[in-house]
């Protein structure tokens, strides 16, 4: 089975992906290339992706990774039906209560609770 995938290159810290098409049993993330389709820079969002290589390969069922859809969705490529899409995942707040915001106002004292006082010294 061939899987479509991205392979990190670059120095460290500033990483740099080819997009690699590999067989996913034999050699599952280093090995055997079969063709590189393409590259990916995560700093700049740079794509550059070979859209007649990408869809031969899909439709010889060539299982692209999660981000590797996300960048051919990015690329207007036609995906086939049975690729995987994923959807994000909703962000849930784990203690709600205990924001800001949700506590109760502090109720600031008024100006005539501060002016009766400079009053008294005055006299």
């Amino acid at each position: 089975m061939l899987a479509i995938r991205l392979q990190r290159l670059g120095r460290k810290k500033m990483p740099v992906y080819r997009v690699a098409v590999q067989e996913s049993h034999r050699h599952p993330t280093s090995g055997r290339v079969i063709a590189y389709v393409g590259t990916y820079n995560p700093h700049t969002k740079e794509t550059s992706i070979e859209k007649e290589k990408v869809e031969t390969y899909l439709k010889n069922g060539a299982q692209p990774s999660p981000r590797v859809v996300r960048l051919l969705e990015g690329a207007k490529i036609v995906l086939p039906e049975w690729v995987k899409k994923t959807t994000q995942k909703k962000h849930e707040i784990r203690k709600p209560e205990k924001l800001r915001k949700n506590q109760p106002k502090e109720v600031a004292p008024t100006e005539e609770a501060t002016e009766a006082p400079s009053e008294e010294t005055q006299e």
